[in-house]
C-alpha cells in the first residue's frame, strides 16, 4: 500500500509540474534513433522522462522560455556530476527540486514502476544504458503500457550521433527548425577551426596527452581513444596520444607510456565532483569557477610522475577544460579553445569564451558565467 501511494504521489506531483494540455494536432510520428531503431511517438510530446539529467544541455535549448515544462522525471546525475549548472537552474526554476528523479540504468537504480506512473510520452535513454536496459527488458515492459523509448548519444560517439540526437529530439518536441538552427551554429563554429587548418600548409600537429577526470582518483591515467575528447584534439589540429592505445572511446594508458611519449601538450578534463570525491584533487571547472583554486589544483596534477618531466610541463603547455563538454552538444566550444592552445598564433583571433557566451545568449535560458577552462602560467 505504501508503495502504491508513493507511485500515485509521484504521478500527482509530475502532473502538477507539467500541466500543458496535449496538442490538438498531436499525431503519431515515426523517428529513427541513433541505434537505428524506428520508434513511433505521439508528438509533439508533452511529458518526457530524461534518462540522463544532462540531456537538459540540449532540451533547454529547445524550450528556452520554460526548459522543464515537458520534463516529468529525470535521472539524478546533473546535480551530482555538474552541481554548478544544477544550482543555476535551481535558482531560476526552483520547481526542479520536486521533480521525480531516478538512479542510472547501469547501476540498476532505474525504477520502472515509477517511470510508468509518471505517464511519459517518451523516455530518452543514452546509448550507454542499452546493455542494462536490455537486461531489464525495459523497452518491452514500457512498450506494453504504450511508452516508447528513444536512444540518443552525446558521449560515446558524439561526432557521429550528436546531430541525429538533436534532430530526433527536435522533431519530437515540435521544434525542428530550432534544432536545425542549433546544428547550423555548431557546424559553423567547428568550421572556423577546420577550414583554417585545411588551408595551413605543412601543419605540425603537436602530440597531446588528454587525461580524463584527472585527480578524480589517485590513479593515472584515464584517457580517450579516437572519439570524444580524443576526436576533439584531432579536429583542433593535434595528435591524440591515446588514439592508437585505446580501441574504444574511453580507456586507460600507462603512466610510463606517457613519460616515454613526452607529449608537447597536456589537457586534463575537470569538473565539480564534490558529490563523488569530496576534497579530491580534481580541477573544479564549470560556471562560476574559482580560477585561482582551479589553477592551483592543475599545478598539483602536473607534478605527478607521468607529467612532471614532459616538455608540456617544462614549456607551460598544461591546461584543464570542463569535463561536461564530453557529454553535451557544446563540443564546438572545446574545439575552439583546444585549437588555440595547440596553435596560438593561427587562432589568436578566435575567442571560445565569446562563442560560449553567444551560445547562452542565443539558445540557453541561463546567463553566461565564465569558468570552463584554465591554464598554467608559462614560466
Amino acid at each position: 500500500m505504501l508503495f502504491l501511494r508513493a507511485i500515485l504521489g509521484a504521478a500527482a506531483l509530475a502532473a502538477s509540474l507539467s500541466m500543458a494540455p496535449a496538442s490538438a494536432w498531436a499525431a503519431k510520428v515515426s523517428v529513427t534513433d541513433v541505434l537505428g531503431r524506428k520508434v513511433e511517438v505521439e508528438a509533439p510530446v508533452q511529458r518526457v522522462i530524461l534518462g540522463e539529467g544532462r540531456q537538459m544541455y540540449f532540451v533547454a535549448a529547445l524550450d528556452k522560455d520554460d526548459p522543464f515544462k515537458r520534463v516529468v522525471g529525470w535521472r539524478d546525475d546533473l546535480s551530482k556530476a555538474d552541481p554548478d549548472s544544477y544550482k543555476q537552474y535551481l535558482a531560476r526554476y526552483p520547481v526542479i527540486a520536486r521533480l521525480p528523479s531516478f538512479g542510472g540504468m547501469k547501476e540498476g537504480a532505474f525504477d520502472i514502476e515509477q517511470a510508468i506512473a509518471l505517464k511519459p510520452d517518451v523516455l530518452f535513454l543514452n546509448v550507454e544504458a542499452k546493455v542494462a536496459s536490455d537486461e531489464a527488458s525495459l523497452v518491452d515492459k514500457l512498450a506494453a503500457v504504450g511508452i516508447p523509448v528513444v536512444y540518443v548519444d552525446f558521449r560515446e560517439k558524439p561526432f557521429q550521433n550528436t546531430e541525429p540526437s538533436m534532430r530526433v529530439i527536435g522533431k519530437l518536441f515540435g521544434k525542428e527548425k530550432l534544432a536545425e538552427d542549433f546544428i547550423s551554429f555548431r557546424a559553423a563554429e567547428i568550421a572556423r577551426v577546420t577550414d583554417r587548418l585545411a588551408k595551413t600548409p605543412g601543419l605540425k600537429r603537436p602530440l597531446v596527452m588528454m587525461e580524463r577526470a584527472g585527480g578524480y582518483s589517485d590513479d593515472c591515467c584515464m584517457s580517450f581513444g579516437s572519439e570524444n575528447f580524443g576526436k576533439m584534439v584531432e579536429i583542433a589540429g593535434g595528435k591524440n596520444f591515446a588514439s592508437d592505445l585505446i580501441p574504444g572511446t574511453f580507456g586507460t594508458v600507462n603512466p610510463e607510456a606517457v613519460v616515454a611519449a613526452n607529449p608537447e601538450v597536456v589537457i586534463i578534463t575537470g569538473g565539480n565532483w564534490g558529490a563523488y570525491v569530496p576534497g579530491g584533487a580534481w580541477v573544479g571547472l564549470g560556471p562560476g569557477t574559482d580560477a585561482v583554486e582551479a589553477r592551483r589544483k592543475l599545478s598539483g596534477l602536473a607534478m605527478r610522475p607521468a607529467f612532471s618531466q614532459t616538455q608540456a610541463v617544462k614549456n607551460g603547455r598544461v591546461h584543464a577544460i570542463w569535463h561536461q563538454f564530453y557529454n553535451s552538444p557544446y563540443q564546438f566550444v572545446a574545439i575552439q579553445e583546444i585549437a588555440k592552445w595547440l596553435h596560438p598564433e593561427l587562432f589568436k583571433d578566435v575567442d571560445a569564451d565569446a562563442t560560449l557566451k553567444t551560445l547562452h545568449e542565443r539558445f540557453l535560458p541561463l546567463p553566461y558565467e565564465p569558468g570552463y577552462w584554465v591554464s598554467l602560467e608559462r614560466k
